[in-house]
């Protein structure tokens, strides 16, 4: 990974920072996102000492709201005018639901449309990388819980009814459906673009979530799996020489695996692409 520009968002703890850590003592050079300047800023410098010599770059900004990652991307863009991986890690469950900034259910903001409005972007630069004869990959950390997933078209943000895990299922589910639509869009582009379960971890998610949900994956934590192994997948897609040109798959313990049916009805995946454009106000 020498030489190469690699964007990890979600880097201040678990699956995103075990990510970052990965890709920089590869060798790559590592620009990390996280929404607390002083936490980012302290991750990256525990990266610098775990890798002397590592170049990391902390970038902050908030990935639930559409001002704060436009603003992030122009940024980058002048940052790094070549991007050979963006991984989109950043995600939460919430117990109750609020609205962003942009009056958009927040785990559906920050999980999904997220991902969508970074992603999009930051085209330009991954596209500069393969000009330029690199490999650029896009990776979407998802979740298994896609599985249990289903698109709701008619309430999409929960106002008539909102469950913490639907809408986190939903929103993961989403991911795929994106991956999809996006790797069609791609195909000859050179850019890659695919999906991951990193597996059921022990960080930080849904440690201030409340409820049920919240006391029965305290109950589970001990038992879930490193933030360190839950990297290996982010890092076998983002890096491994034997995924060239793989695009558009859904991976799960290094693997490919097939996502659940909904996922791959590309009708779905078509009628989300064009209202997640919408929400997030692009015409690509």
């Amino acid at each position: 990974m020498r030489g190469t520009v690699c964007l990890v968002t979600g880097a201040t703890g678990g699956i995103g920072y075990e990510t970052a850590l990965g890709l920089a003592r590869l060798g790559a050079r590592v620009a990390i996102v996280g929404r607390d300047a002083g936490k980012l800023q302290a991750c990256a410098d525990r990266m610098r000492a775990a890798v002397p010599g590592a170049a990391v770059e902390p970038h902050c900004a908030d990935l639930s709201a559409q001002a704060e990652i436009r603003r992030l991307a122009e940024t980058l863009r002048v940052a790094y005018p070549r991007l050979d991986v963006l991984v989109n890690n950043a995600g939460a469950i919430f117990d109750r639901r609020t609205l962003t900034a942009d009056g958009i259910e927040r785990t559906w903001a920050l999980d999904h449309l997220g991902y969508v409005l970074l992603t999009l972007e930051l085209l330009d630069p991954l596209r500069q990388a393969a000009a330029a004869g690199g490999r650029p990959r896009i990776v979407n950390v998802a979740s298994a819980a896609h599985y249990r997933g289903h698109i709701d078209f008619d309430d999409i943000e929960g106002a008539r009814r909102y469950r913490a895990m639907g809408a986190y299922a939903q929103a993961k589910l989403g991911n795929v459906l994106f991956t999809y639509a996006l790797a069609r869009r791609l195909r000859d582009s050179g850019i890659t673009v695919n999906a991951l379960h990193p597996g059921v971890v022990n960080t930080g998610f849904a440690k201030n979530t409340g409820g049920l949900f919240g006391a029965a994956w305290a109950l589970m934590r001990p038992f879930l799996i490193t933030p360190e192994k839950g990297a290996r997948t982010s890092l076998r897609v983002a890096s491994a020489p034997d995924l060239d040109g793989v695009s558009g798959r859904y991976f799960s313990h290094g693997q490919p695996k097939v996502s659940s049916a909904e996922s791959r009805d590309e009708a779905v995946q078509e009628r989300l692409w064009a209202l997640s454009l919408q929400q997030v106000g692009r015409s690509d």
